[in-house]
Order: C-alpha cells, then sequence, then structure tokens
C-alpha cells in the first residue's frame, strides 16, 4: 500500500534512540501541576496522545531552580519523580518516546507561591516590557549553581524513566537572555561576544552530560526568531546553532518562535489562527541547512499535509503539532493509516487550550471537550437502551449532542431551521482573520455523519412535530437572537445589530461600534468596515477591545486596527444615539462621552435566549435537556461541552459526569 504521508511516517533516530514517526507534541503548559507536582490527570492527558499514534511527547518546561517561575513544574527536589515516572510508563507502554524540557525564566519570572512578587534574576539588570519586571544580574556563582541545578534536575528525569531531554534556550527566557546582546551586556566572561554569550548554556549542556551522560538524547528548543523589538534575529540565531553544534553534544534542535518579553513577541509563543500554518518553517530551513543535528519545527502546523510537505521540502525532520493533537488525540495515528479525512482539524482559536492555562486551569479544546477531561467525558459508554431523540437546532450544541448520542447507539435525528449547519458560527467566519473558525462545523458534520445521525435542514421543531415524531427525548439547542437594551434611546439614529451587518445591511461611511460584548465580534467587525471604506470608533464597554478573549488573538488583533487607523475608547457604556451622534457613558467616572458626526450605529450588544421551543414543550411528558445559548448566551466552547455532556448522559447515561444542577436544564 502506498503511503499518504510517507516522509511524515518514516522512522528517525535521536542518539541512539528511534522514534516511530515524525510527528511530535511539543512541550506545552497544560495546567495540571499541583504545587509544583504533575497530577495524574497530566498522566492521562499525555497517555491520550501516545495511544492516538503520536511519535514523541515533550512534556512540559520544569524549573530546575527555586528562582523560575512558581507555575511549572518544581523539578528541584525528588517528589516529583513518581508523577513523571508514572507519566512516562504510560506514554511508552503505546511505543511513544517521551522527552522532558529543563528551563528557568529568568527575568520573565513574576509570579510566586503566595501572591507576592519574587526576585527575578537575569544576566544582566534590565528591564522587561510584558510583565514589567526589573532584575537582578545573577553573580557568577549563581550562574554557577543554577547550571548546575540543570544536571541534578535532568538526573531526576532519568530516575523517571524518560528517554530524553529538551533544554529552554527560546522565548526569551534566561538561556535565551543570555544568548541576547540586547538583554546580555555584561562585561564578564558571559557577555560581549558570542563565545561569551555562548559560556552559560554549554556550561548547562556539559551539566547535564556529566549527570545522565549520553544515556538520554538531548536538544535545545530555540526561538529560531524572536520577531520582537530587541529580539534575536534569525541569522544570529543560525550562528548559535551552527557554534553548538560543532561541539558535538545535541542530538537536535527544537525550532519555535517569539519571545516572552513583548506583547508582539508573545504572541508567536502560541500564534493564532490568523497566522498562515507552517510560517516558521523558512527559519528552520536555515537552521537545518547550518548543522548536522536533527531540526524539529513548530508554530501553527495543524495539517498534516502541511506536515508532510515541511519534512519533503527539507524544511524539518520533526514536525511539533501540539494544539492539532490537543484538538484530536488520534490525529497522528489517523494520519498513518490514511484515515486523514477523519482527523479533526485545529482552528488555531486558542480559547481552551493556552487560554484556560492562562486562566489557571487545566487546558482543553472547544471542539474536543474530551481534553483534559481524558479520565470522565473522554470515555463513550453504550447505551443499555436505544432512544429516538430529537435535537432542536444545528449550532455546536446541538451538533455535537447529537454525533455523541449517536456514538452511545440512540437513534437521533437534528432538526435545522436554516438552509445548513452552523449557527453563529456562519456570521464567525464572515470576519477577516476568523474564515478558519468555520472549521468547527465541518469537524462536527462529519461526527454527524459517522455517527449516523439524520439531519433535516430548512424545518422549525416545534410541539406539534415533537408530538407526531414521538420521540424518547429531546435536547433544545435553538442557540439566541440579538439583543438591544431597551432602556436605549436611538431615536432618529441609523442603528444596526452586529449580526445585521454580517448579514449585509447597509452602514454608512463613518461607523461607530458599540461592543458591549468585548470579544472577537467588536474587533471582527471594526476590521471588516474599515477594510470596506469606513472611518470606524470603537467604544468598548471594558478594559480594552478583545478583554473577553485569548491574549495572543487580542493583542495581534489590536495591533493590527492600530495600524489600520481604528480609534479605540474603552470604559464606554452606550445610552443612546440621534440622526449623527452616539452618547455614551464613561463606566466609572460616569462622565459623558460623546461622538458626533456618525452614519451609522453598530450595536454588539450580545444575545438572550430562544426559549419558544422549551415554553411549548412545557408539560410533554418525554426527556428534555437545553444546551449552549438556549440556557444562556455565552461561547462556543460551552455549546459544544454541554452536547458532549447532555449526548453522554441522554437515556441513563453516566449522569455522574454531567452537572446537569449548574449549566443544564432537565425537565
Amino acid at each position: 500500500m502506498t503511503l499518504l504521508f510517507p516522509n511524515l511516517s518514516k522512522p528517525i533516530k535521536l542518539g541512539g534512540l528511534v522514534v516511530r514517526n515524525r510527528i511530535l507534541s511539543t512541550g506545552h503548559m497544560t495546567g495540571m501541576i499541583s504545587a509544583g507536582v504533575p497530577t495524574v490527570s497530566f498522566a492521562d492527558y499525555h497517555e491520550a496522545r501516545a495511544r492516538g499514534g503520536c511519535g514523541l511527547i515533550i512534556t512540559e518546561s520544569a524549573a530546575v531552580h527555586p528562582t523560575s517561575n512558581a507555575y511549572n513544574i518544581q523539578l528541584t527536589n525528588d517528589e516529583v519523580i513518581e508523577t513523571l515516572a508514572l507519566t512516562a510508563e504510560r506514554v511508552k507502554r503505546h511505543d511513544c518516546r517521551i522527552f522532558g524540557q529543563l528551563g528557568h525564566g529568568g527575568r520573565e519570572t513574576h509570579s510566586g507561591t503566595d501572591g507576592s512578587i519574587p526576585a527575578a534574576y537575569g544576566p544582566s539588570a534590565i528591564a522587561t516590557e510584558r510583565f514589567h519586571v526589573m532584575p537582578r544580574a545573577m553573580s557568577k556563582s549563581m550562574i554557577a549553581e543554577v547550571a548546575g541545578a540543570f544536571g541534578e534536575a535532568a538526573r531526576r528525569y532519568e530516575q523517571a524513566g524518560y528517554d530524553g531531554l529538551e533544554v529552554m534556550a527560546s522565548h526569551g527566557l534566561l538561556l535565551a537572555q543570555f544568548l541576547n546582546p540586547d538583554t546580555n551586556v555584561r562585561e564578564d566572561e558571559y557577555g560581549g561576544s558570542r563565545e561569551n554569550r555562548l559560556r552559560f548554556l554549554r556550561e548547562v549542556i556539559a551539566n547535564i552530560r556529566s549527570s545522565v551522560g549520553h544515556r538520554l538524547v538531548l536538544g535545545i528548543r530555540i526561538s529560531g526568531d524572536e520577531l520582537n523589538a530587541a529580539g534575536l534575529e534569525t541569522p544570529e540565531v543560525v550562528e548559535i546553532c551552527r557554534e553548538l553544534d560543532g561541539d558535538g553534544e545535541l542530538d537536535f534542535v527544537d525550532v519555535c518562535g517569539g519571545s516572552m518579553t513583548g506583547l508582539g513577541g508573545s504572541v508567536h509563543v502560541v500564534p493564532p489562527m490568523n497566522f498562515d500554518p507552517g510560517y516558521l518553517a523558512p527559519i528552520s530551513a536555515q537552521i537545518r541547512e547550518a548543522i548536522t543535528a536533527a531540526v524539529f519545527v513548530a508554530g501553527r502546523i495543524n495539517d498534516v499535509r502541511a506536515a508532510e510537505s515541511i519534512i519533503a521540502s527539507g524544511h524539518a525532520d520533526m514536525c511539533g503539532m501540539t494544539r492539532a493533537q490537543i484538538c484530536d488525540p488520534e490525529m497522528a495515528g489517523k494520519a498513518m493509516r490514511d484515515a486523514v479525512e477523519d482527523i479533526r482539524a485545529c482552528i488555531g482559536c486558542n480559547q481552551a487550550c493556552i487560554g484556560h492555562m492562562q486562566m489557571g486551569y487545566p487546558i482543553s479544546c472547544i471542539q474536543h471537550p474530551e481534553t483534559g477531561r481524558e479520565a470522565g467525558l473522554g470515555k463513550r459508554v453504550p447505551t443499555e437502551r436505544s432512544l429516538k431523540v430529537l435535537v432542536a437546532g444545528g449550532g455546536p450544541a446541538g451538533m455535537k449532542a447529537a454525533a455523541v448520542a449517536a456514538e452511545r447507539g440512540h437513534r437521533v435525528i437534528l432538526f435545522e431551521q436554516a438552509p445548513e449547519l452552523g449557527g453563529q458560527v456562519k456570521l464567525a467566519r464572515q470576519l477577516p482573520g476568523r474564515e478558519e473558525f468555520g472549521g468547527i462545523v465541518t469537524n462536527l458534520s462529519q461526527e454527524l455523519n459517522r455517527h449516523g445521525v439524520e439531519v433535516r435542514l430548512n424545518v422549525m421543531l416545534d410541539r406539534a412535530l415533537v408530538e407526531d415524531e414521538a420521540p424518547d427525548a429531546v435536547m433544545i439547542a435553538t442557540g439566541s437572537r440579538p439583543y438591544i437594551p431597551d432602556n436605549l434611546v436611538l431615536e432618529s439614529a441609523h442603528a444596526v445589530h452586529a449580526a445585521q451587518v454580517l448579514d449585509g445591511a447597509n452602514v454608512g461611511t463613518r461607523v461607530v461600534i458599540a461592543d458591549w460584548r468585548c470579544d472577537w465580534v467588536g474587533l471582527g467587525l471594526a476590521e471588516k468596515l474599515v477594510r470596506n471604506g469606513c472611518y470606524v470608533r470603537l467604544a468598548v464597554n471594558g478594559y480594552m477591545p478583545g478583554q473577553n478573549i485569548q491574549q495572543y488573538m487580542r493583542d495581534r488583533w489590536i495591533g493590527e486596527l492600530h495600524k489600520l487607523g481604528v480609534e479605540y475608547t474603552p470604559f464606554a457604556r452606550l445610552v443612546g444615539a440621534d440622526e449623527n451622534t452616539a452618547f455614551f457613558q464613561h463606566t466609572t467616572s460616569d462622565e459623558p462621552i460623546v461622538f458626533e458626526d456618525m452614519d451609522t450605529l453598530v450595536t454588539a450588544t450580545g444575545s438572550q435566549s430562544d426559549q419558544t421551543l422549551e415554553r411549548e414543550l412545557t408539560g410533554w411528558p418525554g426527556e428534555i435537556w437545553i444546551a449552549g445559548d438556549a440556557v444562556a448566551p455565552r461561547t462556543c466552547e460551552e455549546a459544544v461541552l454541554e452536547g458532549l455532556k447532555i449526548g453522554s448522559a441522554i437515556g441513563g447515561g453516566p449522569l455522574a459526569q454531567v452537572d446537569a444542577p449548574l449549566k443544564l436544564s432537565r425537565h
């Protein structure tokens, strides 16, 4: 049989170790750490990707010294070995290799264990931009102590049964700070020339080799370009990699992009959907040409076809496909058996992966809420009695509930009153840079087809149809409708709701957007309208535009609006409008904010639940469930999660996994 991905499926030798394919899950924060120690959920999470066919898993960065970030794995004592050993055993039982990351935040250390701010250390006393930290320059004795700590941490990984190690010299962290002449202005043997700036990293590598020898594979992670003001640029990084490769101690170099130190560079740490897939591969290609060690690359590689092309073209030897496997833990296995059409594609929304982690929660995925919940909702329990189930609404909540219920063995019919599936996703994908969001509909449609759900379009489910179909259960996912507050005084204003704009409503050339939502809607409408030739003022009822979406997505978008000349005003509560003026009130001072010379007011004032069918079914004797915006308007994440829970619970499923009293209504 001819393999669809002959390069991606080819084994690779790293040191004395053979990895079964070229798909990598790169080190990333999971939020599955308690007091510096990985939890059992950490092992569950990584095992799911190993079982799914991944070739190599690199677990998240572990702090080697107490002066580094407190929210990392604290690899400073032997307490962590037990759970790391459990993780290694469970990953390796599936013929997957596992490496551990070793790191130190340096001047990017900004969080303690008790809410206080710890002292941060770096090569020099140069302040950071993103976290507003002024570090203390490390003494030579401290440099030696931290270098030794890398060796001790490596020993703990070896005791835990890990196959290899990756040293974090990336993203503007401590070792990268020493490499960068803009952050390292030391005048001793650790600063100045490239040889001096490499000294600390070389000492770290030497300490690790002294501790574990060549028994473990060893490599570094490095930003091929920090893509930030005063950041390391590609030509310098290529030379750094060339010199390290000449030492003969490294088995691989893992190329990423960006830097934690600035808002511009940090966007590239987990690049969102408005970056091209695999956009860092040309940089990894330059490094691969310069060195003999294997080269990995990551950065928005969400499609196995793109990964195959990167390897086939010689740009890298392995591809980091981390969010792709958060979205579909079985992605690698599906690719290896040429079942590419079954892969659930990551859309780069960042909402529940890095978004959850930054809020202090375990990571998940808006399309695959089973991620991070592997021990509970990650398991399908077949139904003991097949029921006839009607689902009202073809948005994400209804589609997910229908697919899961059918997968468990129920007979499911989904009704959608529109001519196509998708709900509000159909509107979201119309905004600039959000086209990929429509992938949710594609992926969920495939799940419906795979599990045999009958879909009836252009049909609205009502009480009469329910009684005619005589189901055992009805799931209501009818979504929401645009909401305009009753207290607004709009008089003769030309006012249109955000949804009407996306449906093609006419707007004038001078637009004010009243953005109560503080999410992607206001940002997207502003970009869409200004690109259409409008003069746009964005008035936000919050601290900033995009306040409620993941920061890398938001920060890049705000930068784009700045380049386009969009004016935005925070703390603005809409009061009313007349023919050419919009009236707002400052949300903390109550002082007026007035926008004159306006043609159109666009209201992004949210939505309210459509409860029509819920009211119609009052007294109906069957089983009724409600999910998504039909319960309360929120995001796609909650819709899919609740759909999953309902699909798992219908007909006496594992109800213990369903927080029905909190998010779902059962009549």
